[in-house]
């Protein structure tokens, strides 16, 4: 498959598919943007509309119209219930990848870290550790990536960490907002380290999925090369702001305490523990990644 492909991009109207839909439009591919809300076209974008995920639906109309589909409908931050998140997130990606199997499409399919793993982990994951989802997104992203290996078509599953980017949601987010405080914070000593991933980097792992005949059939985790601080991260925020970063460290004990009897343990877990997800494998195929040195976070 090279580009001038025409790829089919699912909940191209979320946060990455914002960023994907023109980004695979400025290297050559045609796209359809499917979406709730079919956004407005442009050079190398239909836009199409798409049904509502947790009612089943005939994928093929959508189907017959590409080479390729990289599916990024789905919910996430947000609270669902376990038999919303199952058929929204695993049951239609199951009848795509049949569809997408039957026509001989090739699926890209987002999946997420959390398929594999809880928000932290004191060892470093890599795509061969067993998958042990914990809580319901999770697991059902998991039990989609199942379905898609069961289907029999061609696939690549990505697996990314927390992304950053223009439009990012949950706890970057809340760091991106806290970092425009225009007076000293103390988060110097948050030093558990991070994978995180830039969109840019997720679009161009994306492309990478549709164009090397050996990401076929493969699984791979997905994360900017180096891992980084909730310190580093606010400290870069404020950079593009113009600001200086005007850290100073509190004990972390203050802050698992404070955040434990307010009953936010889970946001504990994921700005003072670590959770180290390298993308080797993807890497090992010629991916090119721009480093988060070299990327800068805008300051909007």
């Amino acid at each position: 498959m090279t580009d001038n492909t025409t790829v089919l991009v699912t909940g191209s109207d979320g946060f990455i598919g914002r960023h994907l839909v023109p980004y695979l439009a400025s290297h050559g591919f045609h796209v359809i943007a499917a979406s709730r809300s079919a956004a407005a076209a442009g050079d190398n974008i239909t836009a199409v509309g798409l049904p509502d995920l947790s009612t089943p639906f005939d994928w093929t109309p959508l189907l017959e119209q590409c080479d390729a589909v990289v599916h990024l409908a789905g919910i996430a931050h947000t609270y669902a219930d376990e038999d919303l998140y199952d058929l929204v997130n695993h049951r239609a990606t199951q009848a795509l990848a049949r569809t997408a199997a039957g026509l001989g499409k090739h699926l890209v399919f987002i999946s997420s870290i959390a398929a594999q793993s809880g928000s932290f982990s004191d060892q470093e994951l890599t795509e061969d550790d067993l998958p042990q989802p914990t809580n319901a997104y999770g697991r059902s992203k998991l039990a989609a990536e199942e379905a898609i290996r069961r289907a029999g078509g061609s696939f690549t599953i990505l697996r990314p960490v927390v992304i950053y980017g223009q439009g990012e949601k949950g706890n970057l987010a809340t760091i991106r907002k806290i970092a425009r405080l225009p007076l000293p914070l103390p988060f110097g000593g948050l030093t558990a380290r991070r994978s995180v991933l830039s969109v840019q980097n997720l679009s161009s792992a994306i492309t990478t999925a549709l164009t090397d005949p050996r990401a076929r059939r493969q699984t791979f985790i997905v994360s900017d090369p180096t891992p980084v601080t909730v310190a580093d991260l606010i400290a870069r925020y404020r950079a593009g702001f113009g600001r200086p970063a005007w850290l100073f460290p509190a004990p972390k004990v203050l802050f698992e305490l404070a955040l434990k009897i307010a009953g936010q343990t889970p946001i504990w877990q994921r700005i003072g523990c670590p959770l180290v997800a390298r993308p080797n494998k993807l890497l090992a195929l010629g991916w090119k990644p721009v480093e988060f040195s070299r990327l800068g976070l805008a300051g909007k």
